[in-house]
């Protein structure tokens, strides 16, 4: 479990693909790495599997990667990360679970003051949770809905903070963003709607 508080940037040092999916080793500063540990990376939850001092590398599956774009990531991209949430800390964002519900698409980014205002594509499943002042997840980053400027777009106010200490102060138009819908809207949705079988 999350809460999509960034506690730091990483960089992707190498990305190896295989036939049984994408091994990427990640330059981070975490001290106190645990083999078998989860660690969010750009929203996506994934497990250690080694480490050494001031790195540690991860395994990208197939089935993930169909529904993130880590199969797009070269040596130098920076990463978002975030450890999994310990019992007893603050819970500064959202309840997030490292599940990416789908890959969006930045379609405008603008400013207003002291604030920039990026729009993407909402996948179906995440728009179906996505509601104005709700929360959602933007490549591991939680983050308040600004507005849903028209059907299937989303909007978010970045704050100087923010850009300062994720990735999401450099998106451009056409990035891809790693996206997860608000978990308890998720869950009201399926009490309330016909099984999907998604």
């Amino acid at each position: 479990m999350f809460t999509g508080i960034v506690t730091a940037m990483g960089s992707v040092e190498g990305a190896d693909r295989g036939s049984d999916g994408l091994t990427l080793r990640i330059a981070a500063p975490y001290e106190g790495l645990t083999t078998g540990e989860s660690i969010a990376v750009e929203g996506a939850c994934l497990t250690v599997e080694r480490f050494g001092a001031g790195w540690f590398s991860v395994h990208v599956i197939a089935t993930s990667l169909e529904r993130t774009s880590f199969g797009g990531y070269a040596k130098g991209r920076q990463v978002n990360l975030e450890r999994a949430l310990a019992v007893g800390e603050r819970l500064g964002g959202h309840l997030v679970s490292g599940h990416v519900d789908g890959v969006g698409k930045v379609t405008k980014v603008d400013t207003a003051g002291d604030a920039l205002l990026v729009d993407f594509t909402l996948p179906d499943p995440v728009a179906a949770v996505t509601i104005p002042l709700g929360s959602i997840t933007v490549n591991g980053v939680s983050l308040t809905v600004n507005a849903l400027p028209s059907p299937g777009v989303c909007q978010v106010s970045l704050i100087p903070h923010t850009r300062g200490v994720t990735t999401l102060g450099s998106l451009r138009i056409g990035d891809p963003v790693h996206l997860e819908g608000d978990m308890i809207g998720k869950y009201v949705r399926q009490f309330t709607a016909p099984w999907q079988g998604k």
